[in-house]
């Protein structure tokens, strides 16, 4: 048993055996997480190697928890889970939040397994010392502020360098695969399920490349395109947004008796971008904040969904006429990626370190001249008004440490469910049709209008419940790819 897995582990660690075989062995002490979680909710810490290459070198602690099928004459197995990020949520606490949600015939028959990536949470968090200004994601590009982007994405780097320099090469998708087959090994299980959702599913998408023969069924919500990690992933959204934004004008337009907007899609989009130019000139006071022109356009992630994009526009435009809103919806707004699904809220601190500890890490096409970013993002804010220069502008990673190896080709005849909304901010559709091709043997639960990010959990169509049930309790994937309307 130890001897396979310590095989599975790679041919760049299978060399290493002995030393890897202490973590192997290990055997967890559960425990009650703590006084205020349910007595069937434990928790322990699970030691790993650092580098996987120097397995007798440094190690770090994983933070894990779980809670046991109810049924152990019906049990299967483990289903280990993540809901997203990277960074700034501790997953080790998915499966409370979950054991509500799944259907009792799924936890009868898992152990649901949560556990906090390395970097994040409480294993081995990246702390990089950022101040409230540097902590921050996308940033619109204008020329005259270009100079003072790169200056930001420097000393972020910079600082997250000099703190955690001999950590940040180790900071990987890899690696936390080859955590999540460690584990595997520990808890006595030839094979894992899984369930993940938004960067969760690159995750488990990386976990079937590089471990095939240990992944049972694996469920992924809202997909990654795994060719398109990392920048592409953010650059991909600009058409998307454009395409939202058609639609939701439209839907507005035939409310405008409701939204006093316009009266048909150009005036509509016409109101939107006057809104824009006025909150540049004296930024919008809506309800205890101020927004800038720069600041709606980064909201515009709540158009995906039309009542609410409707909604928040509207109060945008009765600050604009002097009225202060107190009651204005909060759009979706998340760094890039965002994270979903139940897991807690970590430190804000820890959040954006604990996001380009793994973005930056995770592949080498980072370009590294600013000219380049300034190129891009100038290009794009033409091309795509709403998102173009947010997604392409400048980012730490232009200046991060280089990982420790290259990023992870997906391609593989792995067994999955694919979930994926229709009008999705984060992972749009596109994406995860990429991730459905990336992965030959998988199937594709699509919701036809389905809007926001993260299908099961949230409001679906009851066939999304049927295929996923079905799948975890039986492992049959439907007989082709499904489409069920929101």
């Amino acid at each position: 048993m130890i001897v396979a897995a310590v095989a599975s582990l790679s041919p760049a660690t299978a060399s290493a055996a002995p030393p890897l075989e202490q973590y192997l062995r290990q055997k967890p002490t559960w425990e009650r997480c703590n006084p205020h979680t349910p007595a069937n909710f434990e928790c322990a810490k699970l030691k790993v190697p650092l580098d996987y290459q120097h397995p007798d070198g440094k190690s770090i602690e994983l933070a894990i928890s779980r809670i046991k099928a109810q049924a152990p004459g019906q049990r299967h197995g483990v289903l280990l889970m993540n809901p997203g990020g990277p960074g700034g949520v501790e997953s080790v606490f998915m499966p409370l939040g979950w054991q509500k949600k799944l259907p009792k015939s799924v936890r009868d028959r898992f152990d649901l397994i949560g556990f906090d990536p390395r970097g994040e949470g409480q294993s081995a968090p990246v702390h990089c010392g950022l101040t409230q200004d540097e902590d921050g994601g996308a940033r619109p590009f204008r020329p005259k502020t270009f100079a003072g982007d790169v200056t930001w994405a420097r000393t972020v780097a910079d600082k997250c360098r000099s703190r955690q320099g001999d950590k940040l090469p180790h900071i990987t998708t890899r690696n936390t695969a080859r955590d999540m087959d460690v584990l595997r090994t520990v808890l006595g299980e030839k094979k894992i399920s899984y369930f993940g959702v938004s960067y969760g599913t690159y995750l488990g998408a990386v976990y079937t490349q590089m471990f095939p023969g240990r992944t049972d069924r694996f469920v992924l919500d809202s997909g990654v395109d795994p060719a398109r990690a990392w920048r592409a992933m953010e650059t991909t959204k600009s058409p998307e947004y454009e395409r939202a934004f058609i639609r939701w004008s439209r839907w507005t337009a035939e409310r405008d008796a409701t939204y006093h907007l316009g009266s048909t899609a150009a005036e509509v989009r016409t109101t939107f971008w006057d809104l824009v130019a006025q909150a540049d000139r004296t930024p919008l006071h809506v309800g205890d904040e101020t927004l800038t022109g720069d600041d709606l356009r980064q909201r515009t992630s709540g158009l995906f969904t039309l009542r609410t994009g409707a909604e928040q526009v509207a109060q945008w435009k009765k600050a604009a006429g002097g009225t202060r809103p107190t009651d204005a919806p909060k759009p979706h707004t998340p760094p890039p990626p965002a994270a979903s699904g139940d897991g807690a809220t970590a430190n804000d601190s820890d959040y954006m370190p604990g996001f380009w500890s793994v973005v930056c890490a995770d592949t080498r096409t980072w370009p590294r001249d600013p000219e380049q970013y300034r190129h891009d993002a100038a290009r794009d804010k033409a091309r795509y008004p709403l998102y173009g220069d947010l997604a392409a502008n400048i980012t730490p990673c232009a200046f991060w440490p280089q990982g420790s190896e290259p990023a992870t080709v997906v391609k593989n005849h792995s067994s999955a469910l694919i979930l994926q909304n229709e009008w999705d901010p984060d992972t749009p559709l596109s994406s995860g049709l990429g991730l459905h091709k990336a992965m030959e043997g998988s199937r594709m639960v699509k919701v036809a209008g389905g809007e926001g990010h993260g299908v099961y959990g949230n409001p679906h169509p009851p066939c999304v419940d049927r295929a996923v049930t079905t799948y975890l309790t039986t492992g049959r994937l439907p007989a082709g790819d499904v489409t069920c309307k929101a």
